[in-house]
């Protein structure tokens, strides 16, 4: 199945997903990564708002506030991030392009260089098990991995793919320009790549 098709089809069932099982599931992805080390020793954390019902990371960052959270908006064809007091959350976002909630363009804008990421907290439609990721067709993250890796941060940057355990284990063809996931967070496991 080629990626467009494989992109409808997850989207449709995704969709059919009964909110009071999404609810769940999300609070559980939640919980699974506030218990993980590698979340808890993380600083400066990269996420996203959940748009069509991706899971709904909230509760996580409503739970460590005191942790640097960062936020993408859409400009042209890449990411500009901000970084977001979650305490003027509400405030602070806005509906952007595609409708998904994003920082407002005043906020000021975090230059990659500068700050060492922990965490790319990475919205993921599907993932295979050796960390190939199927998104949205628009190849935001494509970008923006292949930015970070070229940024020589002194820090590690963790690529994690969010998603719902029932879209983890497909097979998804992969392109050259495709970087792979380094772990994959669902309601049931954080599954490392080796």
């Amino acid at each position: 199945m080629s990626k467009p098709q494989l992109r409808k089809q997850l989207l449709i069932s995704r969709k059919n997903l009964p909110v009071t099982i999404w609810r769940q599931q999300s609070q559980a992805i939640c919980d699974r990564l506030l218990d993980w080390h590698v979340f808890q020793r993380s600083q400066v954390i990269l996420a996203y708002t959940s748009f069509r019902q991706e899971p709904d990371l909230q509760y996580l960052w409503q739970q460590t506030p005191q942790k640097s959270w960062v936020f993408p908006r859409c400009v042209g064809s890449e990411l500009v991030w901000h970084q977001v007091a979650i305490a003027d959350f509400a405030d602070s976002m806005t509906a952007g392009t595609f409708g998904i909630l994003e920082p407002i363009t005043s906020l000021p804008q975090i230059n990659l260089i500068d700050i060492n990421i922990d965490l790319i907290l990475t919205p993921t439609l599907a993932c295979d098990r050796q960390g190939t990721r199927l998104g949205y067709g628009g190849g935001y993250y494509d970008r923006f991995f292949a930015q970070v890796n070229n940024c020589h941060q002194p820090g590690h940057s963790y690529r994690v793919g969010v998603l719902f355990a029932e879209n983890f284990g497909v097979t998804i063809p992969s392109d050259k320009w495709d970087i792979p996931l380094q772990a994959v967070c669902t309601e049931t496991e954080i599954h490392i790549i080796e």
